[in-house]
């Protein structure tokens, strides 16, 4: 094959293309920001699929098998799915020298240099355009909202911040987030857009297009949706204020109104369980803390005071009915333009299972996520002031309430609870992917293993 000729889709290049591949992604892997399994050495390899979306580009679904971990009872986790996009070319300049992964030295790729396509403003480009023309791409669908116009001819741009999944940016109008951890089924960053704009909810951008495996078992690859290119996240304006000596009660009060709303939609939109759920009980939130506690040796001496917190749980405390939920809400999943709150990335916490992802949960959980997030803000600030985030705490709940008509705070026990199952998620995150970051959960877990933390 000549090494400017196009792969044949469906062609030998194609199918044997994988193999050669598989050495410089097994190196190139743990070193992306989105790879979960930096703690975990990557004991296999496996191209689960391989498609030309057009010449020159690969898309990829690999699955990377670790070595597994001594854990307490149970057995490993399957290795996780990942979604790749390729570029295959003899030069490389055009784009960073990070975008690029190794030179084939062998198969049908030999002498080329394989490289992230999304880095690759041509391959970015066209990748949109199989977006803005629905169709099939091998096993691959794309699929679009007819109302919906897409121009073509869009300038992408990656955006460069610390996130799980990859997002482009076209002509800063609309945004698309390709997820890199697949799993089987629709993901909720497509579901619950859907259902908020189909109740008629204006917090969430709508999808506009997405892509996915063909059925069955249909996974979702990638969602574009409207872009706020005026709009700033939740964290950087309370780190703003925070760096002013200003205060942000206003806008933690109109935010609380503004999950509050997200809630509403999303219980007219999917049932509601009055009777509570699996993700609920103490049990569950109880076996998150003893794994975490597996892998950090610094949370262990809290584990007999944090398990205290889930007896609210245990006893059956009181509670809004379980619904779909963001699932992973903080500051850094709300946008502000002008004087609107805007909600967006309603993945949940990719770490999790998407059937548990996808279940019913207490709008508690939600709430506990973004009073973490105050506490967070407040102690990238030195003196620390947790002053500032208790004001913040005490707005958001009163706008929750003054929205929902049930205020938070009145069930400290159950708020308790979810606050520590969160602070526990953020300890085992922390701990695995940015180390320096460990004593802002590690101040919160003193706190909440005495019972009136």
């Amino acid at each position: 094959m000549s090494k400017t000729a196009p792969l044949r889709p469906g062609g030998p290049e194609v199918d044997r293309a994988p193999a050669t591949l598989a050495g410089l992604l097994r190196a190139w892997l743990p070193g992306q920001r989105w790879f979960a399994g930096k703690d975990r050495p990557v004991a296999d390899l496996d191209v689960l699929s391989t498609t030309e979306l057009f010449p020159g580009c690969l898309h990829l679904l690999v699955r990377a098998s670790h070595t597994p971990l001594p854990a307490p009872g149970g057995t490993p986790p399957p290795g996780d799915c990942y979604q790749l996009l390729l570029g295959v070319g003899e030069h490389v300049s055009p784009r960073p020298p990070r975008a690029v992964i190794g030179r084939v030295r062998e198969g049908p790729l030999a002498g080329l240099t394989v490289y992230d396509a999304l880095q690759d403003p041509r391959s970015a480009g066209l990748l949109l355009e199989r977006l803005r023309h629905p169709g099939a791409a091998g096993p691959l669908r794309f699929e679009a909202d007819p109302k919906v116009s897409v121009p073509a001819g869009l300038v992408p741009r990656l955006l460069d911040a610390e996130q799980s999944n990859s997002s482009l940016v076209y002509g800063d109008r609309f945004i698309l987030k390709v997820f890199r951890r697949i799993q089987p089924g629709v993901n909720p960053d497509l579901e619950l857009p859907e259902a908020l704009a189909a109740q008629g909810c204006t917090r969430v951008p709508a999808p506009v297009a997405w892509f996915r495996t063909a059925e069955p078992g249909a996974a979702t690859l990638g969602v574009l949706q409207p872009f706020l290119p005026d709009a700033s996240d939740g964290w950087a304006l309370a780190l703003r204020a925070l760096a002013a000596g200003g205060e942000f009660t206003t806008e933690a009060y109109e935010l609380g109104q503004a999950t509050a709303d997200v809630h509403l939609a999303l219980a007219a939109a999917f049932p509601t369980d009055a009777g509570g759920g699996e993700d609920r009980g103490a049990a569950a939130m109880t076996g998150r803390l003893e794994a975490a506690a597996h892998s950090v040796p610094a949370l262990r001496p809290f584990v007999p005071g944090l398990r205290t917190a889930f007896d609210a749980l245990a006893g059956g405390a009181a509670g809004p009915p379980v619904q779909r939920v963001h699932g992973d809400l903080h500051l850094g999943q709300v946008l502000r333009a002008g004087r609107d709150w805007f909600v967006i990335d309603f993945e949940g916490e990719p770490s999790r299972p998407l059937a548990e992802r996808r279940s019913a949960q207490s709008p508690v959980r939600d709430i506990a996520g973004m009073l973490r997030s105050f506490d967070y803000a407040a102690r990238q600030r030195r003196p620390w002031r947790p002053e500032w985030a208790r004001r913040c705490r005490d707005a958001y709940c009163a706008g929750y309430a003054a929205r929902s008509g049930w205020d938070p705070r009145t069930e400290h026990a159950l708020l308790r609870a979810y606050e520590t199952d969160r602070a526990v998620y953020e300890v085992l995150y922390e701990a695995r992917h940015r180390p320096d970051w460990l004593p802002v959960p590690m101040a919160a877990i003193e706190r909440l293993a005495v019972r009136g933390g």
